[in-house]
């Protein structure tokens, strides 16, 4: 026997929580998740351009920060690659099933 799950605590990436939207234990649909990804991982790559530019124009001089702001938006897009990869995989996989 296959009991309910209550809760999932589920992250896409580090501090992205899936979050319920009312009480009845209902989660965001798989639309609003990925818009909501691809926003977050949109806003990663801005800030990281940002910040080399800034940097490049000599408006800050912490090395570090910039670096790890690139290695964010580069391994969250990365990750979002992988996943639109595996949905992909999944989509033809159920493509190629016979009714």
């Amino acid at each position: 026997m296959i009991n309910k799950i209550n809760t999932i605590n589920t992250t896409l990436y580090p501090g992205n929580e899936i979050k319920k939207i009312n009480t009845k234990n209902e989660f965001p649909d798989f639309k609003s998740i990925l818009k909501n990804t691809i926003d977050n991982v949109s806003d990663l790559q801005i800030y990281s351009e940002r910040i080399a530019n800034d940097f490049a124009l000599g408006k800050t001089d912490n090395i570090h920060e910039v670096l790890l702001a690139s290695e964010k938006a580069d391994i969250a897009l990365q990750f979002t690659m992988q996943i639109r990869n595996k949905i992909l995989d999944a989509y033809n996989e159920i493509m190629r099933m016979q009714i």
